[in-house]
């Protein structure tokens, strides 16, 4: 998943999210479940309602799952 210099930019519905917390999801950037045996865990977020967020891509943010900035260093 931390493949890319840019953010993944996701107009999510409400409901509950799980982003991928390892890296190795197939299906970026949401967790499908790749993490198993390994003490890492995916992101959960609820959204309330529609939201523009910025996923991160590169996996070096301090605000995980949200993009910081980090890729452009």
């Amino acid at each position: 998943m931390y493949d890319q210099n840019k953010p993944y930019v996701i107009e999510e519905q409400p409901g509950t999210k799980f982003y991928c917390g390892c890296g190795k999801t197939k299906k970026p950037p949401y967790c499908d479940g790749s993490h198993k045996g390994s003490p890492l865990k995916p992101f959960k977020v609820d959204f309330k309602e529609n939201k523009t967020v910025h996923i991160c891509g590169c996996g070096k943010s301090k605000n995980l799952p949200y993009c910081d900035g980090s890729h452009k260093k």
